[in-house]
Parts: C-alpha cells; structure tokens; sequence
C-alpha cells in the first residue's frame, strides 16, 4: 500500500500478488476472531482513497497506512491494541509510532537495539519541548545540553510537580532514559529487552504530557 502510493510499482504489477495476500490475511483474522481494518480489498480502492485529496503528500500516505495498520501489527505481536493518545506535540507522536512499528516488525538484535535508539529520541523529544531554561532550573545546578534529557526532565518534574511526589516521577523519567540507552548497547537485546523499553518510554511521555495539561477533558 505505501509502495504504490509514494512512487513505487504501479498497481497493474502487484494487484494480483496485493488481492491474494489481502484473502490470506482476511482469513487468518477472521479465524483469530479479530477485526480486520484493512478496508481495501483492491489497490485500486485504496488510489481512490489516497488521491481523493485530503493525502496529498506521500507522508501522509505513511502516515495514514501507519495508523490504519499499527494496532493491528502490535495486537498480533504483543497481544495487546494499543490505542494511544496523541499527545499534541508532532515530532514525539511521530517518534512513538515508529518505535511501536519498528518493535512489531524486529526480529534481530540489532533492530531491538535501534527500538532503543528510538525510545531515547522520543524521550528526548519531550524533554525538548517542555523545558524551559529560565524557569525550570536544574536541581544539580548544571545547566543541560540539549540532548540531556535526564537534567531537563528532572528540572521539569521538580519545578511542576515540587512536594513530595515529585522524586518518584524524576526517578521514573530517570529509570525510562537509562533503559532505552542501556537497550542500545545489549549485543544480546530481545523482543522482551525492547518492549520493555517501549513501555517504560510512553510511560514516561504520558506522564509528562498529563502534567503539562495535554490529557486534561477539552
């Protein structure tokens, strides 16, 4: 679907092999007794979708193959649907569903290793975007670069939450960061190590998007 979409084959050359595997999967799913999201039986249902106007662009069309097929592909790997929340902020929304694709798709230790990668550039992300250098000061007095994620995620727990729960949550910021960078480096990392590692992360983005007020009833 995104091959045909962004400039890749053209239809006629693997609408029979796109039909044949579409039946394959219908059926396995319905066997599984799981709903199948894939709407678009034929590719060329899926160019009247794509160039009906609202996808102009082939990110787009990624993304939109993303979230049509990501909880569908985590389901199956995991057991579990995930039906997150965006948070709002663009480039940690993008940055959490890769990693969530690329977990469903790893299959070798170095690709368990880059969910790792990618979990810390999602927590750094956030940190980037909340922290604010004049009024969350860090606690150690060590002023953060701007891929210190730790000092900036501690400087903003500690200002917004102050009392007594806040080192709890600075400590799971803290923990989330040194998984997903530990991840990086296991030459032996599994399927276990990187969803570990992607939990413990949107783990952490919640908690920051809840106290910056992104999950609060509109």
């Amino acid at each position: 679907m995104v091959a045909v979409a962004t400039g890749g084959p053209r239809i006629p050359a693997v609408e029979d092999e796109y039909r044949e595997m579409y039946g394959r999967v219908a059926a396995e799913l319905a066997r599984r007794k799981i709903e199948n999201p894939l709407i678009y039986a034929s590719l060329w249902d899926w160019y009247g979708r794509w160039s009906s106007g609202d996808l102009p662009t082939y990110q787009s069309r990624r993304n939109f193959v993303r979230e049509l097929i990501g909880p569908l592909v985590n389901e199956l790997r995991t057991g579990s649907r995930d039906e997150r929340t965006p948070t709002g902020w663009p480039r940690v929304d993008r940055t959490v569903g890769e990693l969530r694709d690329r977990l469903a798709a790893a299959s070798t230790e170095e690709q368990y290793q880059a969910v790792g990668l990618l979990c810390r550039e999602a927590i750094i992300s956030v940190a980037q975007v909340v922290y604010d250098r004049e009024k969350h000061r860090p606690i150690d007095g060590v002023k953060p670069s701007e891929t210190d994620a730790k000092r900036m995620l501690e400087a903003y727990i500690s200002v917004e939450l102050g009392g007594g729960s806040s080192e709890e949550s600075r400590r799971h910021a803290r923990s989330a960061l040194e998984l997903a960078v530990g991840l990086q480096h296991r030459r032996t990392a599994t399927f276990r190590d990187a969803a570990l590692c992607v939990e413990a992360t949107t783990s952490v983005i919640n908690v920051i998007a809840i106290m910056a007020g992104r999950r609060d009833p509109q």
